[in-house]
């Protein structure tokens, strides 16, 4: 089932010897842009016809009426409420920690003092189609909102009924979206960072999706902000040995598989005996998951079994697939964390599964994919705010550097540079300072 990758024994660079997402070859960039071009020139008429040609409904009133978001959260299952109000505060109260604060610096009496700016309106994302995921509401949402974004609007796929799953909606009303359209694919990217007669744009995007919406993302980049780099198809990596049970270390390749096609699952160990151990418990676990056809698809596809000499080589395997998700299931996992540089998000010990990531630990789940955990991480609070800087200078301020400016200038070739310091020092010589 798993592809097999023996490294023991390599020596030189791992990057020619380990398969990387082909993504020139998968992703669907004319057909992005003509998605696009159309959102652009036919507003709300295009979305219409292409909700129906991709998602099969017709849906004439893609907004949906707040009050249906207040009544699904009340409709709500007690326990999934409280599941999900639990979440809420432990992913509200991880973002609000780190939200950046306003802080001063003064040189030689020059002040600057740099303000985090939330942008006014964020567009989140949340897919659909194979699975619903109001999970996805509260990784987009609630940073936004620790940011202090005042408007935000979510675009999701309608389902065969041409609705909205009611936990979704729920879920969008505990976080206090302010908009909820039955729009997805493309066409939802196109109409958040364009607009449309009835849609306002927005500043800033943010959430998951399939290589269609992640190539999307790419493509408005510039006329919107794009939080994370590319959220496509989830990923994970399995560094394990025999400390964890093989059967975990199976279950949570699984975990992160059974999204569906377009993913990637590596299983990375020194033990050939263990590996082929959780080899054989994936397949006894799939017979009895309703999702087996589409987890079976992920690990036949991208699914990897790559067997190295020791932890260490494990970890460069690691840093050169640069994964969405890494799991440490093994002994020494706090040492050999120190020496991960390339990834989203990693867990560490037997205890600790993507899902507790995926659901409530804190840090957004909307990670960086295909390798771009190289120059990229999580969604946070950072995505959805600018720094603003406010320089104060003084007059003694002004003379300690104002020799260093104008060489400066005088050495770029800008001559207005240097002769707005001289124009200055022209008020002391002539008495006409302010």
């Amino acid at each position: 089932m798993l592809h097999r990758i023996d490294l023991r024994g390599h020596e030189g660079p791992l990057d020619v010897v380990l398969p990387r997402p082909d993504l020139d070859s998968q992703v669907p960039i004319s057909a992005v842009r003509e998605i696009i071009s159309e959102v652009r020139q036919g507003g709300d008429t295009s979305i219409r016809e292409l909700t129906l040609k991709f998602d099969q409904v017709d849906v004439a009133t893609p907004k949906v009426p707040a009050i249906e978001m207040e009544n699904a959260w009340k409709s709500l299952d007690p326990d999934l409420a409280t599941a999900l109000q639990l979440a809420h505060s432990r992913v509200l109260h991880f973002h609000d920690q780190e939200a950046g604060k306003a802080h001063e610096v003064t040189q030689d009496e020059i002040k600057v003092t740099s303000v985090p700016q939330p942008v006014e309106r964020a567009g989140l994302y949340v897919p659909g189609g194979l699975a619903v995921y109001p999970s996805t509401v509260l990784m987009t949402a609630l940073p936004a909102k620790a940011a202090g974004v005042e408007e935000l609007l979510l675009c999701t796929p309608p389902s065969p009924s041409g609705e909205i799953d009611q936990v979704v909606l729920a879920a969008a009303y505990l976080c206090g979206v302010d908009e909820v359209y039955k729009i997805g694919g493309v066409q939802a990217v196109a109409v958040m960072a364009y607009g449309s007669e009835t849609i306002r744009p927005v500043d800033v995007i943010a959430g998951p999706g399939n290589i269609w919406v992640a190539t999307a993302k790419q493509e408005v980049a510039g006329t919107v902000g794009i939080a994370a780099a590319f959220a496509g198809p989830s990923e994970i990596v399995v560094v394990g040995d025999r400390s964890c049970p093989s059967t975990s270390a199976a279950i949570d390749l699984i975990l992160q598989a059974e999204h569906g096609p377009g993913g990637r699952a590596w299983l990375v160990a020194w033990d050939d005996g263990y590996a082929q151990e959780v080899e054989k418990a994936i397949e006894v676990i799939l017979e009895s998951s309703p999702r087996r056809a589409e987890t079976l698809e992920t690990l036949t596809e991208d699914g990897y079994l790559c067997l190295v000499d020791t932890p260490k080589q494990a970890i460069e395997v690691v840093n050169e697939i640069a994964p969405e998700h890494l799991q440490l299931m093994c002994e020494g996992s706090k040492e050999l964390v120190r020496d991960v540089r390339n990834a989203g998000a990693v867990f560490l010990g037997e205890w600790g599964p993507a899902s507790i990531g995926d659901y409530l630990a804190g840090p957004s789940h909307v990670l960086p994919t295909a390798g771009t955990a190289r120059f990229s991480g999580a969604l946070t609070v950072d995505d959805f705010q600018k720094r603003m800087h406010i320089v104060e200078v003084s007059k003694s301020g002004f003379d300690a550097v104002a020799d260093a400016v104008g060489l400066l200038a005088q050495a770029e070739g800008l001559w207005a540079h240097a002769a707005s310091v001289t124009e200055r020092e022209r008020w002391v010589e002539e008495g006409l300072q302010p």
